[in-house]
């Protein structure tokens, strides 16, 4: 009589082994419970330690990075950081809020932490594209027309902002229909517009109404700009007006579609 073969014994040998434990899950016990959570509230309250209560994680410094104008003395001088107090709890909100507030030349402020003892004070001044005589002083406007600093002298190549409105007529009306400050803004718009080989010899952006606004050049030529619409087609033909009359002393671009030059 043959024997069994390899299949057939492997099915008695499963019969017989029958089949396989059913594995049951074994909750924690209560004493393993209790030693985690004795375990997590140490590790919680040495961390609150750690960051509130150590010396190790105390501001000790302040640096200050991309200042022009200002000096770092005066930009940690207004932020007026507590140093000494824990790092965690320093409100850099607070800082930011602060600086732009006492040192208005700030334009953008970036207060960060420096684990395990810094605060860092990462500015951006504001850049004049004008300039507004006061007195024996001079405005600084930037370019969206936010007037930021008062200074003795004035900062090289930089325009001065003439604003003659107080005359009868049509340039009166001009300055009660769009304010001064909306004017301002309107002679930012016309200094942003200039082009650079213009830029750096323009003396003065005259504003005698909304759509009377002249360049007055270091070379005795004048500029006729009108308003500021059309700001980037007016430099383009005053580049091209330029190049074709070279002597010329008057260039009018206020209709850019009808560019004009006079005088020699």
């Amino acid at each position: 009589m043959a024997g069994s073969t390899t299949a057939e014994r492997g099915e008695r040998q499963q019969e017989s082994s029958g089949p396989p434990p059913v594995r049951r899950f074994t909750p924690p016990r209560l004493r393993t419970i209790i030693i985690l959570a004795v375990a997590l509230v140490l590790v919680g309250a040495g961390s609150v330690w750690v960051l509130y209560g150590s010396n190790w994680l105390r501001v000790e410094r302040v640096s200050v990075s991309g200042t022009r104008v200002l000096t770092p003395a005066q930009v940690r001088e207004a932020a007026d950081v507590p140093v000494g107090a824990p790092l965690i709890s320093v409100d850099t909100d607070v800082i930011e809020a602060r600086l732009r507030r006492k040192l208005p030349r700030i334009d953008v402020v970036d207060v960060v932490r420096s684990w395990p003892d810094g605060i860092g004070l990462k500015v951006t001044e504001r850049t004049p594209v004008l300039l507004v005589q006061k007195g024996g002083n001079f405005v600084e406007v930037d370019d969206e027309g936010v007037r930021f600093a008062t200074v003795s002298e004035a900062p090289k190549g930089v325009p001065a902002l003439e604003l003659t409105l107080s005359r009868p007529g049509s340039r009166a009306a001009s300055l009660r229909r769009f304010g001064e400050d909306r004017l301002v803004r309107e002679a930012v718009r016309v200094a942003r517009a200039i082009p650079a080989a213009v830029a750096h010899r323009t003396q003065a952006v005259k504003v005698r109404s909304y759509d009377d606004i002249s360049l007055e050049l270091s070379d005795d030529r004048t500029v006729a700009w009108g308003s500021s619409e059309k700001g980037a087609e007016k430099a383009r033909t005053l580049t091209a007006l330029m190049k074709a009359s070279p002597d010329a002393r008057h260039f009018d671009v206020s209709v850019p579609a009808a560019p004009a030059s006079s005088g020699s």
